[in-house]
């Protein structure tokens, strides 16, 4: 990897911190986890302790205040080793506590963050069965009732929502008409043990299988008009808004992943030995390795530089989507020239390869498939003026 002369010190020592972590303390546990479908609280309890629970939430809040920068190197440097690991931080921030810092109340700040920043998880529930990319087909509906609303419906693939250290999850709701005729959206913030309120696991996943992902069932479930997050109706526009920072952190997993393959394949390449000189040395190999690292230098520069943008609060929609995009189909080359250089070896589950493999096609669905991006991106550009 080459060094990026624009990262600061601080940058610097919480990259080659995360990685030390990741390389003693997750690796040799990944494959374990990764064959048991077992979330760990207890390694997620330790990324708990280095603060990556409140990366970028302020101190006043418990959290560690980083630049997103700096977070976005944490996630990078999770994902080049585990993939799961990375999902459980990466949700958490920009999917759980970050809608909570960026539209919640004061009194709703003070009440969850120093709790979501010291150990305990948050999910975002956006997706149903009928309503993932068409997120404007939502069907889950919290009607009024006196000072409290009575929400039902369902949502699914979320994240980080029923483990044993879950608080509780955001979810997005239908609440009325626009005048337009367009559905009126509101989120609300529902801790799990209200009742009505069933998150569940869900098992059989191809990928991210140490991470916990849940269906949430919502069946009258009361709240308070206190559990509404910002305002009334201000649910589609906070999801667009959190959909934007979070690409990033699929970015960086993309990212990440894509380095670890790099360094799976390259290391595996000049090591073994075909017809008496080493794999590597072999142009079929060898391109295949000089695109892959050709394409980490450009997202890692770019990546890291709209995160700058966002440190200096300039829109991102059309960068972030540009950053999702291009680091998640880099990972899918990456991952799928790591098993093709190592051969019968990249089908084994006792080397890292295949789980790459699997891991990397969430990066192109989740957060808004590849076509979305595309979708998003050409809307920006002006392609349907």
């Amino acid at each position: 990897m080459s060094p990026n002369i624009f990262l600061t010190d601080d940058q610097v020592l919480i990259r080659d911190t995360i990685r030390k972590f990741a390389e003693e303390t997750i690796k040799p546990k990944a494959i374990e986890l990764d064959d048991k479908e077992e979330f760990s609280s207890d390694l997620t309890k330790q990324m708990s302790d280095l603060g990556l629970l409140g990366a970028f939430i302020p101190e006043q809040y418990g959290g560690s205040h980083l630049d997103y920068v700096s977070y976005i190197i944490a996630v990078e440097e999770l994902a080049r080793v585990d993939g799961s690991q990375a999902a459980t931080i990466a949700a958490h921030n920009s999917l759980g506590v970050g809608p909570i810092y960026y539209f919640g109340s004061e009194e709703q700040k003070q009440k969850y963050l120093p709790k979501l920043t010291a150990g305990s998880l948050w999910g975002f529930g956006l997706t149903e069965p009928e309503a993932g990319s068409d997120a404007g087909n939502t069907q889950t509906v919290a009607v009024p009732d006196g000072d409290d609303w009575i929400i039902n419906g369902s949502k699914i693939f979320i994240t980080n929502a029923s483990t044993d250290m879950t608080l509780g999850s955001t979810v997005l709701a239908v609440t009325g008409k626009k005048p337009d005729g367009r559905k009126e959206m509101t989120c609300f913030l529902i801790e799990n043990g209200t009742k009505g309120f069933n998150p569940t696991a869900m098992k059989g996943k191809m990928m991210w299988r140490a991470s916990n992902t849940s269906e949430i069932s919502l069946e009258d479930v009361r709240v308070s008009k206190d559990a509404v997050l910002g305002r009334v109706g201000d649910g589609f526009k906070q999801m667009l808004a959190t959909l934007d920072n979070g690409r990033l952190s699929i970015a960086a997993m993309g990212l990440g992943l894509a380095q670890g393959a790099f360094e799976l394949a390259l290391n595996y390449a000049k090591q073994r030995i075909t017809f008496n000189k080493p794999l590597s040395t072999y142009q079929a190999t060898a391109f295949k390795l000089a695109d892959t690292d050709m394409g980490l230098e450009l997202a890692r520069n770019y990546l890291y530089n709209v995160c700058r943008m966002l440190d200096h609060k300039r829109r991102i929609s059309k960068e972030s989507a540009i950053c999702k995009l291009y680091c998640s189909e880099l990972a899918h080359m990456a991952a799928d020239h790591c098993v093709q250089i190592l051969g019968g070896y990249g089908l084994m589950k006792e080397y890292h390869a295949e789980r790459f493999y699997r891991d990397q096609k969430l990066l192109e669905i989740g957060e808004g498939t590849s076509e979305i991006q595309r979708l998003v991106i050409s809307r920006l550009i002006g392609c349907y003026d």
